[in-house]
């Protein structure tokens, strides 16, 4: 499977594998997993237990289609996405950041979040 990967793909993939070793979530402490591509976002929070999705959000609903992949675009769904976890009552998250290095986009979507008032 890594063998036919170009080699920018099979790095995030290795770093994904490294890190969901040791990121596990739960009920009660979800894991809030990031997507990105060159022209969508989406945030997921997960409970690992069940293998249940608890909420979710992307740039390819309705009323989101307008924000973009940009840092600003990123903080701004981030927002959103702190909001539907703190209406289920969801304070405090484990973030995976899906092999992504931790910058851009994918910061700004962890600090939009954060934002709202959700705790990592």
């Amino acid at each position: 499977m890594l063998r036919k990967m170009p080699d920018k793909d099979r790095k995030r993939l290795k770093r994904k594998i490294h890190i969901r070793k040791t990121i596990f979530g739960t009920q009660e402490k979800p894991r809030l997993t990031v997507i990105r591509s060159n022209k969508h976002l989406s945030i997921q929070a997960v409970d690992d237990n069940k293998g249940h999705t608890l909420t979710a959000i992307s740039t390819l609903e309705k009323d989101l289609r307008s924000i973009k992949p940009t840092v600003e675009g990123g903080a701004q769904l981030g927002e959103i996405m702190g909001k539907r976890l703190l209406e289920q009552n969801i304070k405090t998250v484990v973030f995976d950041r899906n092999g992504y290095l931790y910058h851009g986009v994918i910061k700004a979507m962890a600090d939009g979040v954060r934002k709202a008032g959700v705790q990592f």
